[in-house]
């Protein structure tokens, strides 16, 4: 609908106003449509010139049984414009996006031309998926609960810095970032940050070997913290895991994550990080399919199960996306699974997320079936993952919700 021009005429007055009006319709398959119709009035005249937006309004006219087509049509226009801006870079290098629906893609664009088939590496992402394989080992009965020390998976091993603490460190320690180890990858002044674990050969004993961490002022005590624990978050810790899980399954964290896990998702050929002394790099990096992230992340919004089938126990995915942790006073921390809640419009929903450098995401917004992941090559950003929660609470939600 182009500009419209009329007079208005009071006594002693004259005065013009021009409407402009932006009309969009959106149109089903079947055949029913909907309309957006957005305008905004300005008049001219002896007085000065003002503005005022006189309408704002949606109507949907619905065929009989078309309302579905209409709403996936006007969602689908909602995604086209998301697509435009992240192509025209104002979201970074993203790479890929995919966004399901109750278990139905409903969106799944390849900004790198790479295609699905690529294996992305998401950094910490993959954090997550040896949450899961250390849950699987309890439920198996290799590992003896979360309360299980840690040093007690290593018997006979020498520890530099010792101190009676770090033998009480639990496996839960690891799990929720909250072990007593000077470690702090967010802190580039720590004894315990990643930068330094890589320039060694021995990732595990790099972690087991250092001090107890202090708290200053500034930085909350267990008992001081919510949940009794205080967050550092720790890649080191997470590799120590890697290692007891191997130990404690019998085999290769490759074969066994393969056999459990990975092969009943439809997960193939997944490209993992390797120490230097061979061990598989469980604290990131392990590059999958954007689609392997995607089953991995419906399992877990299907409480562990897939096709009929319990793969992973469903009181280990509700104990790993409940808080055990609080990072700030909008984040907690699960079982290397963190927790949100975004706002879209005027509601909120709970979340539970992967998350890795450069803004990478696997999402789970239960209450709307919903799960999102976000593949990106933004590494070098300071705002990466400020523009993934945009991305997300601007564009996807809103289409969704």
């Amino acid at each position: 609908m182009g500009a419209r021009h009329t007079s208005l005429r009071e006594p002693a007055t004259r005065w013009t106003a021009r409407l402009n009006a932006r009309y969009e319709r959106y149109v089903s398959p079947d055949g029913a449509w909907g309309c957006m119709i957005d305008s905004e009035l300005t008049w001219f005249g002896a007085g000065g010139r003002g503005r005022a937006l006189v309408l704002l309004a949606i109507s949907v006219f619905v065929s009989p049984g078309g309302l579905e087509g209409a709403v996936q049509e006007v969602v689908g226009t909602d995604l086209e414009r998301m697509t435009a801006l992240i192509e025209a870079g104002e979201f970074g290098e993203v790479t890929s996006l995919l966004v399901s629906r109750d278990g139905d893609i409903v969106f799944e664009h390849y900004f790198d031309g790479l295609g699905p088939e690529a294996r992305r590496n998401t950094r910490s992402v993959t954090k997550t998926i040896t949450g899961a394989l250390i849950g699987l080992a309890i439920d198996r009965n290799e590992i003896a609960g979360v309360e299980s020390t840690v040093l007690s998976h290593f018997p006979g091993r020498e520890i530099r810095n010792p101190d009676p603490r770090k033998g009480a460190i639990t496996i839960e320690d690891l799990l929720t970032m909250s072990s007593i180890l000077e470690c702090d990858d967010w802190n580039s002044f720590s004894r315990g940050n990643e930068e330094r674990m890589y320039l060694i050969e021995d990732w595990t004993g790099f972690g087991l070997d250092l001090p107890v961490r202090g708290y200053p002022p500034w930085s909350p005590k267990p008992e001081e913290s919510h949940y009794g624990r205080s967050f550092s978050y720790c890649t080191a810790g997470v590799v120590i895991l890697g290692e007891l899980l191997g130990t404690a399954a019998g085999q290769p964290v490759e074969e066994y994550a393969r056999a459990l896990l990975f092969e009943p998702l439809g997960i193939e050929d997944p490209e993992w990080q390797f120490t230097p002394r061979g061990i598989p790099m469980t604290g990131g990096g392990l590059e999958l399919r954007s689609r392997d992230l995607l089953a991995f992340a419906e399992l877990y919004r299907n409480g562990g199960s897939i096709g009929g089938r319990q793969l992973v126990p469903a009181d280990w995915v509700e104990a790993s996306t409940r808080p055990h942790a609080q990072i700030d006073d909008a984040t907690e921390y699960g079982y290397l699974w963190w927790l949100k809640d975004y706002a879209a419009g005027e509601r909120s929903f709970e979340s539970f997320y992967m998350s890795g450098t450069g803004g990478n995401r696997v999402t789970v917004v239960p209450e709307l079936g919903l799960v999102v992941v976000l593949t990106t090559t933004n590494f070098g950003r300071r705002d990466a993952h400020p523009l993934a929660d945009r991305l997300l609470t601007e564009h996807v939600l809103p289409a969704m919700r």
